[in-house]
């Protein structure tokens, strides 16, 4: 019998589209197609395959308007940030259109004067990206820029409830001028995806997503000793001190906790604030979370759109309702909406015990925790108290302090007096328990390249 997956409207609860699985057959004959197209894929130049990619944002840009309008159905996001989504994919692809020759290029080595040394990167094979729901463009392209001007092929395994938008970025880089086999969506299970991981067709794999399914796949591929990158969750801390600038600090606080209508792995989650300041900053943030709009994602006025699944509201619910029961105050929200569509108020809540689930685990919607504290130390042992290191922010007028304070944060990424967010010139990626590796910038490229040694000595040694 043949299985099929069907996506669902985060808004209206209806049915949007129903998917057939690729069964056994269907993954092998793609892993072969897969394989097959990177003995030709790596050895064309790389200046044909980065304008390739260069090719990708322009079709991104003439149909900006479609992909967003899918994103919006499948998985909830205000319109408004799908568009941006579009238009950052387009950025990233047009950075490594412009960089990726520059970033493989050879590196020459001085170690003896007779001899040629130097490091090259070559492309490793297939990857296999098991990639999520939350930015469901991005996430995909981020990745598959670089690892396409690299030389290898790619086999993407997307989330089921944005299976529409897999399809779409597959018929995007068709539309591209990409060779058929250089992309591929792959709509299969969970057992489907450990074993495409562990064939000897696959080099590589990476995962974007939880802390569990990270586990699983790292697993899967150290036992086929194959390289791997994680970027995992986060409860990122936002940490405000007594010489904070409040007024940005708290719009932003707002900003950093409902965009994407809270289901972000960098999106602040712990707001940890100097007892000078609690008070005034608590309101602020109050203020501005009382402000949004919360409605359908189809309208451009619309800030704060519904949770993108009924199981992923049922578990944000539990734990507010638990972190609520263990002793912690609602200052506002706190109820998912009476309404059609999964949609969660935005929510601020206080004297958050240290046991509860808004302090040890990732609350994935417009939840933010507040803690108070006495010191800059109480503060940092506080923001670098919890099993995640992703992204990290401090605000104060002390610029010096903020810098010194930004390289105490366990994380991998530090902001002073900024949103925490991702940029193609910066890398990208987690410690602790959200991940390893490293995304975008120069690193990206690199991650699934071979880095061979190469040293060329005379014929004659080299005494002679």
């Amino acid at each position: 019998m043949t299985m099929r997956l069907t996506t669902t409207d985060p808004t209206t609860e209806k049915d949007v589209e129903t998917y057939e699985y690729h069964d056994d057959a269907d993954l092998d004959r793609l892993l072969d197609r897969s394989a097959d197209r990177f003995e030709s894929w790596r050895d064309r130049p790389v200046t044909e395959r980065q304008a390739l990619v260069g090719s990708i944002a322009d079709v991104l840009r003439e149909n900006e308007d479609e992909y967003a309008e899918l994103m919006t159905e499948e998985m909830g996001k205000p319109v408004s940030q799908a568009r941006g989504e579009i238009q950052k994919c387009a950025w990233v692809c047009e950075f490594y259109a412009e960089r990726a020759a520059e970033f493989l290029q050879d590196e020459r080595v001085g170690v003896h004067p007779r001899a040629r040394t130097k490091v090259s990167y070559e492309p490793l094979g297939p990857l296999v990206a098991v990639m999520p729901w939350n930015y469901p463009f991005w996430q995909v392209l981020r990745v598959a820029a670089p690892t396409l001007a690299a030389g290898n092929t790619m086999l993407l395994s997307h989330a089921p409830n944005v299976t529409g938008c897999a399809k779409a970025v597959e018929r995007i880089l068709d539309e591209a001028g990409f060779p058929e086999g250089v992309f591929t969506t792959l709509v299969v299970d969970t057992d489907a995806i450990h074993d495409a991981v562990a064939d000897d067709r696959v080099a590589a794999a990476t995962l974007t997503g939880s802390v569990r399914a990270g586990r699983a796949v790292a697993e899967t591929a150290g036992n086929n000793l194959k390289p791997s990158v994680l970027e995992l969750g986060g409860s990122d801390p936002f940490v405000v001190l007594a010489d904070a600038p409040l007024d940005r600090a708290c719009e932003v606080a707002a900003k950093a906790r409902v965009n994407n209508n809270g289901q972000a792995c960098i999106a602040a989650k712990r707001f940890i604030v100097h007892e000078d300041v609690y008070e005034s900053f608590r309101d602020g943030l109050v203020r501005e979370m009382e402000s949004l709009t919360v409605g359908d994602p189809a309208d451009e006025d619309t800030d704060v759109g519904p949770i993108a699944r009924a199981d992923l509201l049922d578990t944000l619910e539990t734990q507010v309702r638990e972190t609520v029961d263990a002793g912690a105050t609602v200052l506002t929200g706190g109820e998912a909406l009476d309404r059609e569509g999964y949609f969660f108020e935005p929510t601020v809540l206080e004297d958050v015990p240290d046991d509860a689930p808004a302090a040890c685990d990732e609350l994935f919607g417009p939840v933010a925790s507040l803690f108070r504290v006495g010191s800059e130390e109480e503060a940092m042992e506080l923001a670098n108290d919890t099993d995640y290191g992703l992204g990290a922010s401090v605000w104060t007028e002390d610029l010096e302090r903020g810098e010194r304070l930004a390289g105490e944060f366990e994380a991998g990424a530090a902001f002073v007096n900024e949103l925490v967010q991702s940029h193609p010139k910066l890398p990208f990626g987690g410690v602790k328990n959200s991940g390893y590796g490293r995304e975008l910038a120069a690193d990206g490229i690199r991650e699934f390249t071979n880095k061979k040694t190469v040293w060329v000595s005379p014929a004659d040694g080299l005494d002679g």
